[in-house]
């Protein structure tokens, strides 16, 4: 089935589940080189008068370098059936395997923006802010418990530009 524009204001999914529970694929790059990651952590709302997204990407992940040389970057939410597919691009590098090859997902390469042809929801975004988390900006000390290795992530505020739906 083929995705169709829609507006945000039109998604029903509670975001808690949708991003929490069923992840999402965070992609960055271009048609001649992207990566892509599953990620479960972010959020969905408004800021400085435009729909946005946010999402959180450590420096040691190989997403992160793509993330920052992007203007644009997508969130493709999948149905359960592609859960071991995400699992596998949130365990695995793309440094160091295939992971079109190793999970089937098939690119879809929409002027400039990289999404996959199996998502069921897909969010064009434009980065707007990036801002580093600051272990000294934790009010609540247990945050840190996230971060052993002392990787912080980067926060990607982006600007949501067009959704599309099956």
């Amino acid at each position: 089935m083929e995705l169709k524009e829609i507006s945000p204001e039109v998604i029903m999914d509670n975001t808690f589940k949708l991003i929490g529970k069923d992840w999402m694929l965070v992609t960055a790059g271009t048609d001649v080189s992207f990566n892509m990651m599953t990620a479960a952590w972010g959020g969905l709302g408004v800021l400085w008068d435009k729909k946005i997204c946010f999402c959180v990407i450590r420096p040691t992940r190989y997403t992160y370098a793509f993330m920052e040389k992007s203007e644009d970057f997508t969130l493709s939410f999948f149905e359960e059936q592609y859960r071991d597919a995400l699992t596998y691009c949130g365990t695995k590098s793309g440094k160091d395997v295939d992971k079109i090859a190793q999970t089937g997902l098939t690119p879809v390469f929409d002027n400039g923006i990289i999404y996959f042809g199996e998502a069921r929801l897909v969010m064009v975004c434009r980065k707007i802010y990036t801002q580093d988390i600051v272990p000294d900006n934790f009010l609540d000390p247990e945050m840190d418990k996230f971060y052993p290795k002392k990787d912080y992530h980067r926060m990607y505020v982006g600007e949501i530009r067009r959704c599309l739906s099956k």
